[in-house]
C-alpha cells in the first residue's frame, strides 16, 4: 500500500487583546469589509483543500470566536490561550496530542490573526517546501518570509545614534505561517519559554530552518493605517 499523505493542519493563536490600535475589541475582531481580522485568516487558510484542519486557540473566557466558527467545516475552536503567543500555540497544540495522540508527525503552519494578507502562491510554495520538492529530506521548519530592501541602521544603546549600518544582504523579516511537526513544536516551545516565534523556537532546539519567500501583501496589521492599507487590499480583492 502507498504511505498516506502526510496531514497539514494550521493553528491562529487568538488569544491575545491586541489593543494597541485603540479599540476596545480585540484586534483580531475588529471589522475588515464585513468580516472580522480572525475570519478573513481563516478563510485564507481554509481556501487551500491541502490544509485538513484549521484550529483556532482562543482565551478560555473568549465565547466569540465559538460562535464565528461554530458551523465553519474543518475549523475547530479551543480555548487555551495564554498571556504569551508561544504559550497560546503551545496550549493549542497540547490540546491536539491530547485529541489526536498521533498527531505528533504531522505538519502544523501557525499563523497570525493579524495577517489576513496571506495569498494562495505563497502558502503553496510553503508546502512543496514542507513536502520536499526542494530539500530532501525536509527542513524541521519552514516560514514565509521576505528579504529586506531598505538600509539597515542600528543604534547605540539608549539612543537614536547610529551606531553602524548592516549588511542587509543575509537579512529577512520573518512572516506567518510558519511550520513545524507537532510534536517537535511541543518539545522547542516547552523549552524556549521566551520564544516570539515558532520558528525561534526550533533553531534554539538545533532544528534546521528554512526561509520560504512571502510577499508584501502579507503584511501584520498593527496600527491604523496598517488596518486602512489591509481593508482597501481585500476590497480590492
Amino acid at each position: 500500500m502507498p504511505p498516506a499523505p502526510e496531514r497539514i493542519r494550521a493553528l491562529i493563536p487568538a488569544g491575545g487583546t491586541g489593543r494597541r490600535l485603540g479599540d476596545v475589541r480585540p484586534k483580531q475582531y475588529l471589522d475588515l469589509g464585513g468580516r472580522t481580522m480572525l475570519e478573513w485568516s481563516v478563510a485564507r487558510l481554509l481556501e487551500r483543500s491541502w490544509i485538513s484542519q484549521v484550529l483556532v486557540v482562543c482565551a478560555p473566557d473568549d465565547p466569540q470566536a465559538q460562535t464565528l466558527f461554530e458551523n465553519v467545516d474543518r475549523v475547530l475552536v479551543m480555548p487555551r490561550g495564554g498571556a504569551t503567543r508561544r504559550d497560546t500555540v503551545l496550549g493549542g497544540l497540547r490540546a491536539l496530542r491530547e485529541r489526536e495522540p498521533d498527531c505528533d508527525g504531522d505538519w502544523i503552519l501557525v499563523h497570525d490573526a493579524a495577517r489576513p494578507g496571506v495569498g494562495a502562491i505563497e502558502l503553496d510554495r510553503l508546502r512543496a517546501v514542507l513536502m520536499g520538492a526542494e530539500d530532501t529530506p525536509p527542513p524541521d521548519c519552514a516560514l514565509l518570509a521576505v528579504p529586506v530592501a531598505d538600509t539597515v541602521k542600528r543604534a547605540r544603546p539608549g539612543s537614536a545614534e547610529v551606531a553602524e549600518t548592516l549588511d542587509r544582504t543575509e537579512l529577512w523579516l520573518a512572516q506567518t505561517p510558519q511550520a513545524g511537526r507537532v510534536g517537535a513544536l511541543i518539545a522547542a516551545l516547552e523549552a524556549k519559554s521566551d520564544a516570539t516565534d515558532e520558528a525561534s523556537a526550533i533553531e534554539a532546539a538545533g532544528g534546521r530552518v528554512r526561509l520560504v519567500e512571502g510577499s508584501s501583501s502579507n503584511f501584520k496589521v498593527t496600527t491604523r493605517a496598517d488596518l486602512e492599507q489591509m481593508r482597501q487590499r481585500l476590497e480590492a480583492r
